[in-house]
């Protein structure tokens, strides 16, 4: 079976990326838990946000690291992520923000194909 990735980006975001990147240099992601604007995904100058144990690494977007609180992670470890990017503005301090845009989520469950190579049972 292929890798399996926990989260990918469409052509529009990564084209958000890239005009951020210019302007800030690398990049990263983190899941936001929900405060003022529900669960979004968060894009900061890499390092800024600093992750630590309580933290998962989900995989790389367009080159940038995606990172979700481990809390929050046992509620979506059954999902599958697309970041995606709209009109709009959300109330957070992401990096989208000033260009009128915002990143968001769309998720569907994982299948149980798609599940087991995640998660490969021990024998």
């Amino acid at each position: 079976m292929e890798k399996i990735s926990r989260v990918e980006i469409t052509p529009a975001a990564a084209a958000v990326i890239d005009q951020l990147r210019a302007q800030h240099g690398p990049l990263m992601f983190h899941q936001s838990g929900g405060c003022c604007d529900g669960s979004a995904p968060m894009c900061f100058p890499e390092g800024e946000f600093i992750t630590g144990k309580s933290d998962v690494l989900l995989g790389y977007i367009h080159g940038c690291p995606f990172y979700m609180s481990r809390d929050q992670y046992e509620y979506w470890k059954h999902t599958h992520l697309t970041i995606d990017v709209v009109p709009g503005r959300g109330a957070s301090f992401s990096l989208e923000i000033p260009l009128g845009l915002r990143f968001m989520v769309r998720s569907r469950l994982l299948t149980d194909a798609e599940y087991a190579a995640l998660f490969p049972k021990a024998d």
